[in-house]
This record gives structure tokens, sequence and C-alpha cells, in this order.
């Protein structure tokens, strides 16, 4: 009875992860806006650092890099290329497929999530957290082109994965010239 209800467990997690909605593609114009946004937040951020640090000069690529690392998550990631496709793959644990948005160009793929962590101010106080930020970018130039339309992406525990196939590579033909 106990490895039927497992086998039952298994297959209706198995029919969830396979409807559950995939991240969203968007256009680029869109993460670039939120670039954007975000990086006014960092320089925000940055020049409380320097402020704090009594407006000390030659210190500022330092304040800048604290301030990303305080706001922004690095997301390792990995790509692959086979003949027909890339695949990138992406580290984002306790990121849902619906807090990642995912830009395809022909020769550029742009990764930004973001998710909202509420804490209960009357009943919870920070005393201490290690958890990094909830947000990031990440901006990869693909080596060839691809097709932007037939790209898919999953999640699957913590780790996006998106495949990317190539676009054809258009032939050289040869020319006669024709002398008059």
């Amino acid at each position: 009875m106990k490895g039927r209800i497992n086998m039952e467990t298994k297959q209706a997690f198995n029919k969830a992860l396979k409807t559950a909605p995939g991240p969203t593609f968007v256009e680029a114009e869109k993460l670039f806006d939120q670039m954007k946004e975000f990086s006014q937040t960092v320089a925000e951020r940055a020049y409380q650092l320097f402020d704090e640090r009594g407006r000390e000069f030659g210190h500022e690529l330092e304040d800048w890099l604290r301030a990303e690392f305080e706001l922004m998550r690095h997301v390792p990631t990995e790509l692959k290329e086979s003949k027909d496709q890339f695949i990138v793959r992406a580290e984002v644990p306790g990121f849902n497929a619906q807090d990642i948005k995912i830009s395809v160009d022909p020769n550029l793929v742009i990764l930004s999530g973001k998710f909202e962590k509420e804490l209960d101010e009357e009943t919870e106080k920070k005393v201490l957290s290690e958890i990094r930020a909830n947000e990031f970018y990440r901006r990869i130039e693909l080596p060839a082109e691809v097709i932007p339309e037939k790209a898919a992406a999953s999640l699957t525990e913590g780790i996006l994965e998106l495949v990317l196939p190539k676009a054809e590579i258009s032939k050289s033909v040869d020319v006669e010239i024709k002398s008059a």
C-alpha cells in the first residue's frame, strides 16, 4: 500500500509540474526599463555607502559593487551548444516560474527575476538574515543567431533551462560574373 501511495503522489506531482506555468517571455525593452530602474536603485545605495563612509573619495567602485551585492543575486549560468541549438542553464533557487522573465533576441538572452518577500512587521523582527537579494538580471550574448519564437523554458528544482534552436545559416553562393 505504501508503495502505491508514493507512486500516485509522484504521478500527481509530475502532472502538476507539466501544467505549471513556465517563465514568461517578454520584449527586451521591458527588461531594459527594469534594468534602468534597478541601476538607479544601486546608484542610490552606493551613494548611501559613500555618505556613511564620510564622503571619502576613491572608493566609488567598491561602493557600487557592494550595493550591487546587497541588492542583486548572483545567478551562475551555463551555456552549451550543440549542432542545432543552445541550452542556457541558470541556478535560480527560491524563484518560481512566475517570478522569472526572459527576453530572447537573435543574438542575446536576458534573464530577469524578482520575488516579493513579506515580513509581518507586527509579529516578526529580523534578528539575523543571511538571505541575499530577491532580484537578478543576466545578459548572455550568443555566439550564433537563434530563432526567438521557438525558444522554450522550464524551471525544475531551482534550475532554469532555456532551449534556443539555432537559426539556419545562409549558405554562400558562387555568383558568375559575365563580361559585357
